[in-house]
């Protein structure tokens, strides 16, 4: 219960987690990667920009300094965007100190190597790191408001996850533990380009029909991935898999599925809405690194690659659906 935390990413995760963590009697610093934002969230007790409505609890506290904050203390919480990621983390690793519990709760797969945040996370933290993530079906705003909620958290050794998941659960959030590190990270980052064709697939009117088989076949597509990568199918019938997946593909919440939406009503969504101060889809940086480490890994993943292709090549959804519709019929498993 003493453990100090710091909590890398001021956005609408990392917010609701710390404000999580603070309420449950954690030593809490929430660190923003921009002074003024860390400020205004100070002054106004509330992350405006990310998690509006949401009081920040006086015992939070805030700073810019992740140096300082990542050398007193016992555990890490890193939320930013997995493009952004290491090299957020970079500038701290070398005040992390032996034993620290660093803990992913970004959803992604690095572009330029194909590792997930727990792979690059062991490539550049310290020797003697606890590694785990945590992951499943959680919007912030809702974790934050204390809404009832489960998540999965994940470590290679079990002892981590266990301690994991002590840490994150609460009174409104149960927390499982899982030592399938891989299958809850592929699951978590190839949902995301799931949800934006389902969202196309709503803004083109599609129907209920075609919504659930999207999602269905989606699964499948992640299930074949995770295999492949060496995590384990069951995975994909938990939490951070179908528990996730139906969460990003229906929920109104979820900025992955607004951006399909878009795309399905023909409009171009910003490929490169990761700036400063804009809410981040992670579905528009995955769908060119899950389909990239399917291609490395001999996967068929035809709907995220459909996917990439109404993001970066400006194919037209419909189009994409029609090519989806003619494949070549073959048995479902």
């Amino acid at each position: 219960m003493n453990d100090r935390i710091a909590v890398l990413g001021a956005g609408a995760w990392g917010t609701a987690l710390a404000v999580l963590l603070a309420r449950g009697g954690r030593r809490v610093t929430l660190c923003a990667r921009r002074a003024e934002q860390c400020d205004a969230i100070r002054v106004g007790r509330e992350n405006s920009a990310y998690l509006p409505g949401v009081a920040i609890p006086d015992q939070l506290r805030l700073s810019a300094d992740w140096s300082g904050v990542v050398r007193n203390a016992d555990t890490v919480v890193m939320t930013v965007p997995s493009r952004h990621a290491r090299a957020s983390l970079i500038p701290v690793t070398h005040e992390i100190r032996p034993g620290t519990l660093l803990v992913s709760a970004t959803k992604g797969v690095e572009e330029d190597t194909l590792f997930t945040m727990s792979a690059m996370i062991s490539a550049v933290a310290p020797p003697g790191t606890q590694i785990a993530v945590l992951s499943g079906p959680g919007f912030a705003a809702e974790v934050a408001r204390g809404k009832p909620a489960a998540l999965v958290a994940a470590a290679q050794e079990e002892s981590i996850a266990i301690r994991t998941r002590e840490l994150f659960a609460s009174r409104t959030l149960r927390v499982y533990s899982s030592t399938d590190v891989v299958g809850v990270e592929l699951a978590g980052a190839a949902k995301n380009v799931i949800a934006i064709a389902v969202g196309a697939s709503d803004g083109l009117e599609l129907g209920s029909s075609a919504r659930a088989a999207v999602i269905t076949r989606g699964l499948a597509e992640i299930m074949r991935l995770t295999a492949a990568g060496g995590g384990r199918r069951e995975t994909i019938a938990g939490l951070a898999g179908l528990g996730d997946l139906v969460l990003t593909c229906t929920g109104d919440l979820s900025r992955n599925r607004s951006v399909g939406l878009r795309l399905g009503r023909g409009e171009r969504p910003d490929v490169q809405s990761d700036r400063a101060g804009k809410p981040v889809a992670e579905g528009i940086a995955n769908a060119r690194s899950v389909r990239a480490l399917a291609a490395r890994l001999g996967v068929e993943m035809p709907i995220v690659d459909g996917v990439y292709r109404a993001l970066y090549e400006a194919a037209a959804p419909d189009t994409i659906v029609d090519e989806l519709l003619s494949r070549e019929l073959k048995a479902e498993f």
